[in-house]
């Protein structure tokens, strides 16, 4: 019997660029295959938690298996680490396996980049990120995607880890530099790459025709963006479903009075003709869904293959 490969981060990216990926998710959705897929299972274990996320379309199914373990930086290793296994729709026969964790840092930034071609200003060139890990790198590549962006400012937890993103950038001839109070309210898009499980950027630093993309938490027990942000804004997100379940950035602003009219539209519909008003601030919440690392994993095996 013949093992299916092993798809690794340099093997992924090396397979499907960002640009691909970007298309194959608009693709897919454009197609209207990705469905509702089964909220994300967590089954908690003693070092943490194991994290379920299927999803099938007509020609293959797919599902990540993660593993969230708080004690492992103490360790040397990765809090959050993974496998993604790709099956035949039909037989159900085991594809390929890949690096769910690799699958996370291409696909999460490409469906954010999805959502910014359809929300934010097509002149938009002035960049913020808040956060200064691969999310924020990868969101960094993806806005300069489908966007013309001339600036990136960077907002980091501490003084180091910001100047260090800096210079990455830099050294890959992106200009850069350390944002605050003064600067965020003149970003175009800002995206919001943290661990936080509170606010990162205040209400009145966000300005009247900024696109947000929020990234970085699926817990209804965490959130980057204060409730007043969330109710003056049209609000995108994956899955109505799984927004108002995992997404605490929505769960504590409705929980706080904000309509759930607030949610304008699933990506689906957002990529099929919804209206925006473009004097609105637009948010993109996102969650993550099976869909999208099957959309990928998907492209990524033809290609292998």
């Amino acid at each position: 019997m013949t093992h299916p490969p092993y798809v690794d981060l340099p093997t992924l990216t090396g397979l499907v660029s960002l640009p691909a990926a970007i298309d194959a998710l608009e693709s897919a959705l454009r197609a209207g295959w990705p469905g509702q897929d089964p909220l994300r299972t967590s089954v908690p274990v003693q070092s943490g938690e194991f994290l379920l996320m299927p999803s099938e379309s007509p020609r293959y199914a797919g599902i990540k298996l993660i593993t969230v373990a708080p004690g492992n930086p103490a360790r040397g290793l990765p809090r959050i680490q993974g496998t993604y296994v790709l099956h035949d729709a039909a037989s159900l026969t085991p594809l390929a396996l890949f690096d769910a964790a690799a699958l996370t840092t291409l696909r999460t930034p490409a469906i954010s980049a999805v959502a910014t071609r359809h929300l934010a200003r097509p002149d938009a060139t002035e960049l913020v990120v808040a956060g200064t890990g691969p999310q924020a790198l990868g969101h960094v590549h993806a806005m300069r995607a489908v966007r013309d962006i001339q600036r990136v400012g960077v907002l980091g937890r501490t003084p180091e880890s910001t100047d260090t993103f800096i210079k990455t950038l830099v050294e890959i001839g992106i200009s850069a530099y350390p944002a605050g109070a003064d600067d965020v309210p003149q970003a175009h898009v800002l995206c919001l790459c943290t661990t936080a499980r509170s606010p990162v950027v205040p209400d009145d630093w966000i300005g009247d025709r900024v696109h947000l993309n929020v990234v970085g938490s699926h817990e209804p027990t965490a959130r980057e963006v204060e409730t007043a942000t969330v109710a003056r804004s049209q609000v995108v997100v994956e899955s109505r479903d799984a927004a108002l379940a995992e997404a605490g950035d929505l769960v504590m602003a409705l929980a706080d009075g904000v309509p759930p009219s607030v949610i304008i539209a699933d990506l689906a519909e957002l990529v099929r003709g919804v209206t925006i008003d473009p004097a609105q601030v637009t948010l993109f919440k996102s969650v993550g869904t099976g869909w999208e690392d099957l959309a990928v994993a998907a492209l990524a095996y033809e290609l292998l293959s």
